[in-house]
């Protein structure tokens, strides 16, 4: 962005950093934000190909953290209704439900109802299909409960996740501050030159 006025250089980088941290939010709702994310970076990076600091290193650092995030949210919230006594179709159950939860409720609560729904999703959809399994009550309870936990516990990494993403990309396109021009060097005034002249003189 180096033909661009500082000023303008400035506002087109912070108003892209906050769409980032609004694409963000969308990890709420089940949806693939951090890789949203990564696939607008690319853009920035089509649209200004002389950003040099979007280097490989960069790309391979960004892509990380991206499966990271996939993978602690998949994860945690299998490896807690696992450790509360869920079932496998327990556990996909609780997965489709938060999905499901999320996108109903996202309208409530300036969209944090996604959030909500997400959690009640998780703890519905894990619960009623223990008990379509047959199973007591008692041990669907506890497998809803660890489907819930794990959800909110992967749902917070993922987030986690996409904002190192974010803070990454934000230093890297964050325009910088153009060089000042050396001042030119203090010229002495006549009298001052007079008594050097002398002390050279003398010397």
């Amino acid at each position: 962005m180096e033909f661009l006025p500082f000023s303008l250089s400035y506002a087109l980088a912070g108003a892209f950093i906050t769409l980032l941290a609004f694409v963000l939010l969308l990890n709420i709702f089940g949806l693939p934000a951090n890789w949203l994310l990564l696939g607008l970076v690319a853009l920035w990076k089509l649209v200004h190909p002389d950003a040099a600091a979007l280097d490989t290193w960069f790309w391979v650092m960004m892509a990380a953290l991206a499966l990271l995030g996939e993978g602690l949210e998949l994860g945690l919230q299998v490896l807690k209704a696992r450790r509360y006594g869920s079932s496998s179709s327990g556990t996909w159950a609780g997965m489709l439900g938060a999905i499901a939860g999320a996108i109903l409720l996202a309208p409530l609560f300036f969209g944090l109802g996604a959030l909500i729904g997400a959690l009640a999703g998780a703890w519905i959809g894990c619960f009623v299909m223990e008990m379509i399994n047959n199973r007591p009550l008692k041990e669907a309870l506890d497998a809803a409960f660890g489907a819930m936990v794990g959800r909110f516990l992967g749902t917070v990494c993922k987030i986690g996740a996409g904002g190192v993403m974010i803070a990454l990309t934000a230093r890297r396109i964050w325009p910088q501050a153009p060089a000042l021009a050396p001042l030119p060097p203090e010229t002495p005034d006549a009298p001052a030159q007079v008594v050097l002249l002398l002390l050279q003189g003398l010397c």
